[in-house]
């Protein structure tokens, strides 16, 4: 059972229970397990298979369904109306089920006709604090940095069949899931400006120039990454700033959520690998708990920089600086932590002896900073 397994058995007690996340995360297999193991006489259909789809657009199951699971409906033009009509008439007589590969509550910021009728879960590729059982921390570890989180390549653990499976992926995202459900034109495109992004992981992005090295217009970059970060290649980390105005018009930071996407050096893939862990927790306690949270940056015209800020309804909880291998205490992590004084500062080090606290900041490891999460 994945780390959001039990949370979405107590939802769809109450609600409809929709899990968004990237292609082959992993949400059709938590589906299936949810209804193997708690809803057996419960029905799966899936919107890409011709003969649930027609089911779908029937509405054709049984009374005794006990639980409906809706693989990719998002690809139906009307799903949302559709989805409210079935859900309001008939949810004393099912539980409800809807996964999806592109992100599913982007309608949250128009009108929501779904309000108060859906919980929402963003399932993440494996990371170190949700390790399948029978693999080790360390091995863990190697694992996300060679092979990446995403079950497959990552339980098989072979660097050549990762590859293979990662330009697969590529092409039916690019080729498919764009193509269904946004107007991109140039997919050929598309994949060169995805292919700067690889190489630009922990720098700041400038939209402008990147629309100037494949000859598009900045409308059209910008477009490009609101559709990558919708179909869950990508997240964007945007900077800390007092003035939010401000901080919209500062450059981003894109990393991704296969962590092997990231074409760049090892230091690069780490920093990687600390942010789609912190995002996941994010997302996680976000979900549960109702709570906003934030991933920034912070950057300053001397430029002072932390790589990640972590914000809970608008307030600094914790500032996180990542290093490859170097010991010594980042000096910007020392100049922002005494002047904002956020609940925690950590500078997680990948090849580290042992964790030490110095100032009121704690250096340690990532096995051990991220270690039991979710248990």
């Amino acid at each position: 059972m994945r780390y959001i397994s039990r949370y979405i058995l107590e939802d769809l007690k109450k609600k409809m229970v929709f899990v968004g996340g990237p292609r082959q995360v992993g949400k059709t297999t938590l589906a299936k397990t949810i209804l193997n193991t708690d809803y057996p006489d419960g029905r799966y259909m899936n919107w890409d298979y011709d003969d649930d789809r027609q089911d779908i657009i029937q509405k054709k199951w049984s009374n005794s369904d006990s639980l409906l699971v809706f693989d990719e409906l998002h690809k139906f033009p009307r799903w949302k109306r559709w989805i409210k009509g079935i859900y309001d008439v008939s949810h004393d007589t099912h539980s409800f089920l809807v996964t999806g590969s592109a992100r599913l509550d982007t309608y949250r910021r128009g009108g929501d006709s779904l309000m108060g009728r859906y919980h929402y879960w963003r399932l993440h590729p494996f990371t170190l604090d949700e390790i399948p059982e029978g693999i080790s921390p360390q091995d863990a570890f190697d694992r996300l940095m060679t092979v990446g989180g995403f079950p497959e390549p990552f339980l098989e653990g072979d660097e050549r069949s990762a590859r293979r499976w990662r330009r697969e992926r590529f092409d039916r995202v690019l080729r498919e899931d764009v193509r269904d459900l946004e107007s991109v034109r140039n997919i050929q495109l598309l994949s060169l400006f995805l292919d700067l992004l690889r190489r630009r992981v922990g720098g700041l992005v400038t939209i402008s120039n990147f629309a100037n090295d494949i000859q598009v217009a900045p409308q059209t970059a910008k477009a490009w990454l609101e559709v990558l970060e919708k179909m869950y290649l990508i997240f964007i980390v945007r900077p800390y700033t007092k003035s939010l105005p401000r901080a919209v018009l500062k450059p981003p930071k894109v990393y991704f959520f296969d962590n092997v996407d990231v074409l760049g050096d090892e230091g690069a893939r780490f920093e990687n690998l600390v942010a789609t862990s912190l995002i996941k927790r994010l997302h996680f306690l976000e979900d549960r708990d109702g709570f906003g949270y934030e991933l920034r940056y912070i950057r300053d015209k001397e430029g002072r920089e932390v790589d990640f800020a972590v914000l809970k309804e608008g307030k600094l909880e914790e500032l996180i600086e990542v290093k490859f291998s170097e010991e010594d205490i980042s000096k910007s992590l020392s100049y922002y932590s005494e002047r904002l004084k956020p609940k925690k500062s950590t500078q997680i080090t990948a090849n580290l002896k042992r964790p030490f606290d110095k100032d009121g900041i704690r250096v340690t490891d990532p096995i051990s900073y991220f270690n039991n999460f979710f248990q």
